[in-house]
């Protein structure tokens, strides 16, 4: 009987995790030189795929890289080392990381024109999240370790060097939160640490702005345009640190989580602002409504299915 197995893809070598090799000398490990993108399937089909490829074609130009390979080549590559999952035997649906790296190359910051780019897939097993992430919330707290200056390092940039989120998430998990709330130099709300960011604030449903320095997220989108099509007028602007107490609701958004309700946060003085269990009201028409327009994109993608 047939078992999922999770796969690596090395420039077109494909084994098992424990296999996947990757030189010393590559860039993407020595500097986190690296760009990525992640998606989910659903019933095989890759959620939101034509925007994760542009956006990272953005992440490339951003970063002055040759990606190496056309958006059909990416496609079939990511097609064979499902395919050695066995998930289109199973019906199983998978998480997708597809990696770039700048390449191997002597020790030196300045990358070589004469670099190759290597690609390196990922695909294993989708694991669910806690459940009790959606009846009760997530719990985060706002770390000490502030996001990165949007003039020292584009967020739009998806890249590898997640040194600055993953500071943060230490911090959080030492307050005894799940997940830490990134605030910029100026005290404004950014994101999580690797998740986009909502509030119900005076009745209106807000995330940070991009002039903050959040990630332009592609979950984030579908959800401003979930709720366009069923009246839910949403914005995007500056969210100070001390507003958050006078929030009623929250949620986060990713291609993983989707649209998960927050139970509290820990802010920065340890006071904590309460959330309604499992999301309120809003939380919850947005969760249904991003799941009717996950479905509809699904029924339009039928054709394109990675089984």
């Amino acid at each position: 009987m047939k078992k999922f197995e999770s796969k690596i893809n090395v420039d077109g070598l494909i084994t098992s995790a424990a296999d996947a090799r990757v030189p010393v000398m590559d860039r993407g490990f020595l500097y986190g030189d690296s760009i990525y993108e992640v998606f989910r399937t659903y019933h095989g089909i890759p959620l939101f795929f034509d925007e994760h490829w542009d956006r990272l074609r953005r992440s490339a130009k951003r970063v002055h890289m040759k990606l190496g390979f056309s958006k059909e080549q990416l496609t079939q590559k990511i097609k064979e080392t499902v395919e050695m999952t066995y998930a289109p035997d199973l019906g199983q649906d998978v998480y997708v990381r597809y990696v770039v790296t700048r390449g191997e190359g002597p020790i030196d910051l300045f990358p070589s024109p004469a670099l190759s780019t290597r690609y390196v897939i990922l695909v294993r097993e989708l694991l669910p999240w806690s459940s009790d992430f959606y009846s009760r919330g997530l719990s985060i707290a706002i770390s000490e370790t502030r996001r990165n200056s949007i003039d020292a390092l584009d967020p739009n940039i998806k890249g590898g060097n997640y040194l600055n989120n993953v500071l943060g998430v230490i911090e959080a998990r030492a307050f005894g939160a799940d997940d830490c709330l990134m605030l910029n130099a100026s005290e404004f709300v950014t994101e999580t640490s690797n998740s986009n960011i909502f509030f119900v604030i005076d009745g209106r449903l807000v995330t940070p702005s991009q002039n903050t320095g959040n990630l332009m997220g592609i979950t984030k989108a579908a959800v401003h345009k979930a709720c366009l099509e069923n009246g839910l007028q949403t914005g995007e602007r500056e969210i100070a640190a001390s507003e958050l107490a006078s929030a009623t609701e929250c949620f986060v958004t990713s291609a993983t989580r989707e649209v998960m309700p927050v139970l509290s946060i820990r802010v920065a003085d340890g006071y904590m602002v309460e959330f309604p269990e499992g999301g309120g009201e809003v939380t919850r028409q947005v969760r249904s409504y991003y799941k009717v327009h996950v479905d509809k994109y699904l029924q339009e993608h039928a054709h394109f299915s990675l089984f």
